[in-house]
């Protein structure tokens, strides 16, 4: 384990991934080497089901934009990201992010790592929160999918970019930036090139340099 200097400050590291990167694992990884709390679907799941929503409702919408194209226009998707009072009328896509943003926040009073569901665009105000990218190369992330992931060979490749084209929906959608674009990282991180225990050690400098400088990177 990383040990921090007495008294160090709070922080919050967000790790945003493509599909079979790894970013996944390299979280978990981290949280192990930091001393800090993991989050990801499965606890936010958990969590989230303290609000009422079933599991299976979870499942099916995590991730993914509201199909109430035309009702979320009207209603402009920041503003269910800053907060709409009128949650019964969204719908359940919405509803579950909202459910979401909360306990991210919630999360973000203690030293965490949180994997996806635009974790850095719901605490782009927290100063602590360092925010990563996860990405690789298609190949590697091919080989991922089909050995990590247990996805078939042959279809494997419409899959990872269903993935990705899901995710950036998702993204884009609730947030006013785009889904990976280096210019909304504090770090962007190769893991094909690094490896995925290799790609842990610049996110951890990253985090001690922040200590050090008091955020501002």
């Amino acid at each position: 384990m990383l040990y921090l200097p007495k008294g160090a400050v709070l922080m919050v590291i967000t790790i945003s991934r493509q599909f079979a990167s790894g970013g996944h694992e390299i979280g978990q990884k981290l949280a192990e080497k930091l001393g800090f709390k993991f989050y990801d679907k499965e606890l936010i799941y958990k969590d989230a089901e303290m609000s009422g929503i079933s599991p299976d409702i979870l499942k099916e919408v995590d991730e993914k934009a509201a199909s109430s194209l035309l009702y979320s226009l009207s209603l402009g998707a920041s503003s269910i990201v800053h907060g709409f009072s009128g949650t019964a009328q969204l719908p359940i896509n919405d509803r579950v992010f909202i459910a979401q943003q909360k306990l991210i926040k919630e999360y973000a009073n203690s030293d965490c790592i949180i994997v996806g569901r635009c974790a850095d665009y719901v605490l782009k105000d927290n100063k602590n929160c360092i925010k990563i990218f996860i990405y690789a190369d298609f190949d590697f992330r091919r080989e991922r999918a089909i050995n990590v992931e247990g996805i078939d060979e042959n279809s494997v490749n419409a899959f990872i970019a269903k993935k990705d084209k899901t995710r950036a929906n998702y993204y884009n959608y609730y947030a006013d930036i785009k889904w990976g674009d280096y210019n909304n990282y504090d770090l962007c991180i190769n893991s094909a090139f690094l490896g995925i225990d290799g790609t842990t050690k610049p996110v951890s400098y990253t985090h001690l340099r922040a200590h050090e400088t008091g955020r501002n990177l």
